[in-house]
């Protein structure tokens, strides 16, 4: 007999969504991931081929962190790579907020997937034939918060060359949590 537990729904949306994407595209494993969220936190694509994940301790509130991180429109002010953001509503960032921003080249739209202010956040969108989903979680420490990010990325870029899009990712994702880092610790700073 098979009992129904959170973790077998969660491992199911997470097929289903993976099944969504190859069937029916990003637009089909987008509504797939709303499943998943409405029984637990929204993951990564377990099966995408490049997968990052990277963690890093950073010395100022939870809130400073979460402040810093969620305020897309300073994001170019703070990670040298964007150069642009802009955001499609208005206020704070919620399910389905969207932004449209540009990295290292890259012309990106992303759709907030959950929220969980002040701990985590987790959005998923497309660009250049790509196809990402990158969560957040900021976990209180007595030294700092620990934020924890992981990102999935598939597409036919990347299995035209997997080896140099993990490579990518892999820097992309710590130089941003160095950047990250580097902005909620300066708010620290006397003066500030």
């Amino acid at each position: 007999m098979n009992v129904v537990t959170p973790r077998r729904i969660l491992a199911v949306a997470t097929l289903v969504a993976a099944v969504a994407m190859t069937a029916n595209g990003p637009a089909g494993a987008a509504a797939n991931i709303q499943v998943a969220h409405s029984c637990r936190d929204v993951v990564i694509d377990a099966t995408a081929p490049v997968i990052t994940r990277d963690d890093i301790l950073i010395r100022a509130p939870r809130s400073t962190v979460w402040a810093v991180q969620t305020h897309v429109a300073n994001w170019p002010s703070w990670q040298p790579g964007v150069t642009a953001v802009r955001r499609t509503d208005t206020g704070r960032l919620r399910v389905g907020s969207t932004f449209i921003w540009d990295v290292e080249g890259l012309h990106v739209t992303s759709t907030v997937r959950q929220v969980e202010p002040g701990r985590r956040i987790v959005w998923g969108g497309t660009g250049n034939g790509i196809t990402a989903v990158h969560v957040w979680t900021l976990t209180p420490t007595r030294d700092g918060v620990l934020v924890h990010t992981e990102e999935s990325w598939q597409g036919d870029p990347v299995d035209a060359d997997v080896p140099t899009a993990q490579a990518a990712l892999d820097a992309s994702l710590r130089a941003w949590l160095e950047n990250l880092k580097r902005a909620s610790e300066a708010r620290m700073a006397p003066g500030q």
